[in-house]
């Protein structure tokens, strides 16, 4: 079953050191078969870059989600509240 979740929507700022980005991830079913994960990343306000990686399976791409929240979260990134 594919996923209809949100994307993961993570931010890091510092006024101090004129920071200001954003980290978007999502897995979406891919063209054929398998998983996707998107990746967007950028200076807030901007478009920033993008990136897909594709995975065999949903599982995959949900454990490389994961693990790449992990990472910005250690790098001081955090989740934006939806709602």
């Amino acid at each position: 079953m594919m996923s209809s979740q949100s994307p993961l929507v993570l931010t890091r700022t510092d006024t101090t050191r004129n920071m200001a980005r954003f980290y978007v991830l999502s897995v979406e079913p891919a063209l054929f078969a398998g998983a996707a994960l998107l990746r967007q990343w950028g200076r807030i306000g901007t478009r920033g870059r993008t990136r897909v990686e594709l995975f065999a399976c949903e599982a995959e791409a949900w454990q490389a989600l994961s693990r790449l929240a992990a990472a910005k979260t250690r790098r001081g990134y955090r989740p934006v509240a939806s709602g």
